[in-house]
């Protein structure tokens, strides 16, 4: 998994039109945000560039905050929710959306699991219909929970168990690098849960994770608000609403002491390594600061990390990396690693890596940022922001994200403001406290089979 490939719109607005990086223009987003009855959270945001319409439904369940006895079941309804609903048969979903021009996803992350569909702007009431008719009752019957299990249990196996360094780093190191269960265990989940789960297992994590109260709704394009929260309400607010459990506790305790893993990978064909930091807080100055120490440290062919590793030392071809490689730094809620990886020769060792590593991230632990490299920084980051939200997913994703664990999609007007803030005093304070060594993980994959398995035929 790779961080999203951002273009270079806003820098382009930057340069175009002479504004000094930490001083740009700012773009305010339209955002109307309102609740149902029943508890759903409904974000509208009009733009009108285009003639299309992206809707998306979160729902405040994913990959760590699943039950602890339900382990792979937020990646399984991922499945589960195109096997149709009351009114659409299995699959209908997806033809109903392409056969009106339009396109359309699902994904299970960390926090959430998510589904869209873009269309032309006059097919914003059939999806509308659409989602609150799987949302109302999703057909859960014998026939499509085993055709599901067959499926993700087989998805497992060719994405990860029998794929050359499968689920690294996203997948493995979260597992090494954290304590907490719920931050630590494996997310695809453990197949015997989803083997062993029965009709009633899956009908009350349905009736408990999908009801309204667990999720938020979004619209953004060329619509109108009026006609759009009258369909809101037609279709959704008769949905009743379900008392839910009490949230997972997800502290992470500090890291003190560097922890080193290496794992052998019978598939993989050379070399891996991983490296990743706890990350500070959500919505805390640090959490600002360390997104500009991404962009300085790993992002592009200007950051330093590429520079020492790829092009000074040729240690490698590539290093990739970021701030939740599942998606990115704002669509997320609770503990994250800022993490970092890439593939080597076996004739380069763990040790000249990480040496490197440490030639970089410790002058910058030592001596910080310059003004410069801090509106370059910010440069950087708002041309990955505004690439992002240019799209109609981009923009929905952020707001559904702010509006499930913020109650509070304008956060997305904010964001520039928190990063013109930070100061070189404060990304010096950050990466002194957030980039030791102590706070770190490494993890290195290496070819071949696991000890117990050598000597074996």
């Amino acid at each position: 998994m790779t961080r999203p490939i951002y273009a270079l719109l806003a820098t382009v607005l930057g340069l175009t039109l002479g504004f000094q990086p930490s001083r740009a223009a700012t773009v305010h987003f339209p955002v109307e945000y309102y609740k149902l009855p029943n508890g759903l959270r409904v974000t509208l945001s009009e733009d009108h560039t285009a003639p299309v319409v992206t809707v998306a439904v979160y729902y405040k369940i994913g990959f760590r905050v699943e039950p602890k006895d339900r382990t792979g079941f937020a990646h399984l309804f991922e499945h589960m929710m195109f096997q149709g609903s009351k009114n659409l048969g299995k699959m209908e979903f997806i033809r109903l959306v392409q056969s009106n021009g339009g396109v359309l996803n699902g994904s299970t992350r960390f926090d959430f699991t998510n589904y869209f569909e873009t269309l032309p702007s006059n097919k914003l009431q059939t999806a509308l219909w659409a989602e609150a008719d799987r949302m109302r009752g999703l057909a859960i019957t014998e026939d499509n929970l085993k055709n599901q299990k067959g499926v993700v249990s087989n998805e497992v196996k060719v994405n990860v168990l029998n794929q050359p360094y499968g689920g690294f780093p996203w997948l493995t190191m979260p597992q090494v690098a954290n304590t907490n269960y719920y931050n630590a265990h494996n997310f695809y989940g453990d197949l015997k849960d989803i083997d062993a789960a029965t009709l009633t297992d899956v009908q009350d994590f349905f009736k408990t994770y999908y009801a309204p109260n667990n999720a938020a709704l979004t619209v953004v394009g060329d619509f109108s608000p009026v006609e759009a929260k009258q369909w809101v309400e037609t279709y959704f607010a008769a949905i009743p609403s379900h008392e839910q459990p009490a949230s997972a506790d997800l502290t992470e305790p500090r890291q003190e002491k560097e922890k080193k893993v290496t794992q052998q990978d019978k598939l993989a064909t050379r070399p891996a390594l991983a490296f990743a930091y706890h990350m500070p807080d959500r919505n805390t100055p640090e959490y600002y600061a360390m997104g500009l120490l991404d962009e300085i440290l790993l992002q592009g062919d200007d950051s330093l990390l590429r520079q020492e590793l790829v092009q000074k030392r040729a240690l490698t071809g590539r290093v990739e990396g970021g701030i939740n490689l599942l998606g990115n730094m704002f669509d997320y809620n609770g503990p994250m690693l800022w993490m970092a990886y890439l593939f080597h020769d076996s004739n380069t060792s763990e040790d000249q890596i990480m040496q490197a590593v440490d030639a970089v991230i410790n002058e910058v632990r030592e001596d910080g940022v310059s003004a410069d490299q801090l509106d370059r920084a910010r440069v950087k980051l708002r041309s990955d922001f505004y690439d992002a939200v240019d799209s109609g997913f981009g923009r929905a994703d952020l707001l559904a994200s702010f509006a499930l664990f913020d109650d509070r999609p304008q956060r997305i007007n904010e964001l520039e403001q928190h990063f013109a803030s930070v100061t070189p005093a404060l990304v010096k304070k950050t990466a002194a406290e957030y980039l030791r060594p102590t706070n770190r993980t490494v993890l290195a994959v290496v070819p071949g089979k696991p000890a117990e398995q050598k000597g074996m035929n």
